[in-house]
């Protein structure tokens, strides 16, 4: 299985470039679409815990699936951190950052992926030593042209954008030097899961390869 640190996340984010974000409604359908991501050459991505059945499909993935680095995403409160390492999960994602989150953070192994929106933000965050950074919702927030500015304010920033991110979109993203990687569901979208289009799902995935050539 794969092993993940803090010191190789942002290495392990830029080498990805696109990574998945799934919302789980079925075990075995998850774990079908990790492998048909995986089969297209995508092998991080992001399991929201936004339903009872989130904890066990990272469990299944990390068993069945161990090509796949697999995080953990939307963590909202304290005990969230807990769940995730408990499951299996390399990495964990929040869409904002409180207080509570940043102290789980920095006792947890995982490396931490938590979202910004402004600059005040990106500051607090800074602040609590994290540098890779997910700007949420990316298109609601001025997508591109902001991150522009704050790639030049926050140099030290890696950034993952994510929130309303289409394929077409992605190269926009992607060519900014301190962008890592952008996050979407557009790879696996749910009536592609829902209907067992693994081929298709697989076709997504490589379609991606041309957009992933490092700035």
């Amino acid at each position: 299985m794969t092993t993940l640190s803090k010191d190789s996340f942002s290495a392990m984010l830029r080498a990805a470039r696109v990574m998945p974000i799934l919302t789980v409604r079925d075990v075995t359908q998850t774990v079908r679409t990790a492998e048909a991501l995986a089969a297209g050459g995508l092998t991080v991505m992001e399991i929201t815990l936004r339903t009872d059945v989130a904890v066990t499909a990272i469990r299944a993935i990390r068993n069945e699936v161990p090509a796949v680095t697999i995080g953990a995403g939307t963590l909202l409160k304290r005990g969230d951190f807990a769940r995730a390492e408990d499951a299996g999960a390399q990495f964990a994602v929040s869409p904002g950052l409180t207080d509570e989150l940043a102290q789980d953070a920095l006792r947890s192994h995982l490396p931490f992926l938590p979202g910004v929106q402004t600059a005040a933000d990106v500051m607090r965050a800074v602040g609590y030593g994290f540098r890779e950074l997910k700007f949420y919702p990316a298109k609601a927030a001025g997508g591109v042209d902001v991150l522009v500015d704050f790639s030049s304010i926050f140099p030290q920033v890696g950034w993952c954008p994510t929130g309303k991110i289409g394929r077409d979109d992605v190269t926009s993203y992607l060519a900014l030097p301190s962008v890592l990687c952008c996050g979407g569901s557009w790879v696996a979208p749910q009536n592609m899961q829902s209907r067992e289009d693994w081929q298709g799902i697989t076709r997504l995935a490589a379609s991606v390869k041309p957009m992933r050539v490092a700035s």
